[in-house]
């Protein structure tokens, strides 16, 4: 290794260890030889330091403080020197490890800060105590934010569901506007005539249109703290689904209280500032509230996003759940809707939803609008998830009968 790759690698070993570390001496340490850890930073590698250093000095003495302006010049330092997604990842850890939620109060902070969907769900955490100067700044940022992840998933959710709504309502007598000229033209191939280079189409294909929704879906979400982006792309492809007229969309959010946010789709931003994470669970009295929502069982699907962890009757929860799925109503479990990996969840009742055939795993919201057709179409869902390499939960249960629920 040349001197100066040397000198670059405990550079490197040097921000990311502090200036604090020393290395062991007797010999035990698995870590690299770093014995030339007290090398001089200079320049932007200084700066860098000073920023690592505000954040994560175990003894706080560099914090970063409570005014405004201190904490304003670091969100700039580190977005000078790191990648956004670096950026990302050292706000959310000042949120946690310095409980600076207060540097969100002021609007100079978050007109510096890089907006993403958990600061999205902090921010709505916060509505009730954000200071009214601030407000308009933080309605901002949402916004933007909303934006971003609506112009990405809209077309995806309207294509996949329209796509699915099509194949159901598939007619062998449509009206000339809803021809599908397409698939009209592949079932005739065999009638082409040569001498007038046309096809004589003796079946036609389309699809049929109605007036009434298709589809009624609800999306029933648990707006705990821990379901904070799962509350964010809930909120938008329910807005999406709610500009679709062949489906009837509402949206149920849930603590320890029940809020259907359903008149105020129109706007994303407005369901999620009229959402209120945090607080309890209750599951059951959610689910009951939905129970008075559906008008035809067998054409209707039900979406629970919920980490499962019930705070009120887990028994009577299943039986409503089981009620449900006697009666015709597609029923599936969503442990989390977002790009954070693994979820925390009950594994107690995710397997007793599984053992009344309800699906229960997360999803990436890319993955929703595939998901949504395919319970559109009454495609088995266990096997929609198998095709595309998702666990769901098990069926394997027998032996634990505390919450075997029947349909009453």
């Amino acid at each position: 290794m040349t001197e100066t790759k040397e000198l670059e690698r405990l550079k490197r070993w040097r921000l990311v260890l502090g200036s604090e570390f020393e290395c062991p001496k007797d010999g035990t340490s698995q870590e690299p030889d770093l014995d030339g850890l007290d090398v001089e930073l200079e320049g932007d590698e200084l700066q860098m330091d000073k920023v690592l250093q505000a954040l994560y000095d175990s003894d706080r003495k560099s914090g970063l403080g409570s005014t405004s302006p201190k904490v304003n010049r670091w969100l700039g330092d580190i977005r000078t020197y790191f990648s956004a997604s670096n950026v990302r990842m050292m706000q959310k850890d000042a949120l946690e490890r310095l409980r600076l939620h207060r540097m969100l109060l002021e609007p100079e902070t978050l007109e510096h800060i890089e907006a993403d969907v958990h600061l999205v769900g902090t921010l709505i955490s916060l509505k009730n105590i954000i200071p009214q100067k601030t407000k308009e700044t933080a309605r901002k940022v949402v916004q933007k934010v909303v934006d971003e992840i609506e112009r990405k998933l809209r077309q995806p959710m309207i294509e996949a569901v329209q796509g699915a709504i099509s194949k159901v309502t598939r007619s062998s007598r449509p009206r000339p506007n809803e021809i599908d000229w397409h698939k009209t033209i592949q079932k005739n191939l065999r009638n082409y005539l040569p001498e007038h280079k046309t096809i004589v189409p003796e079946k036609l294909v389309g699809y049929g249109r109605r007036r009434s929704s298709l589809r009624d879906i609800i999306l029933c979400v648990d707006q705990s703290g821990s379901m904070a982006t799962s509350v964010v792309y809930s909120s938008i492809f329910a807005a999406v689904l709610a500009s679709m007229r062949a489906v009837k969309t509402s949206l149920v959010v849930f603590d320890t209280e029940v809020v259907d946010l359903s008149e105020m789709l129109q706007d994303p931003v407005d369901v999620l500032f009229g959402a209120q994470l945090g607080g309890g669970t209750d599951i059951n009295r959610a689910v009951g509230y939905c129970q008075q929502l559906i008008e035809q069982p067998d054409q209707t699907i039900m979406v629970l996003i919920t980490d499962l962890y019930e705070g009120g009757d887990a028994q009577q929860f299943l039986s409503r759940v089981a009620r449900l799925k006697a009666s015709g109503v597609a029923v599936i479990c969503l442990l989390a809707l977002n790009d954070d990996g693994a979820p925390s969840f009950s594994e107690h009742l995710a397997d007793h939803l599984a053992s009344l055939d309800v699906p229960a795993f997360a999803c990436t919201p890319d993955l929703f609008p595939d998901l949504m057709a395919a319970a559109i179409q009454k495609q088995d869902i266990h096997a929609w998830a198998a095709k595309h390499e998702i666990v769901t939960r098990g069926h394997d249960h027998e032996g634990d009968e505390e919450f075997v629920a029947q349909p009453r």
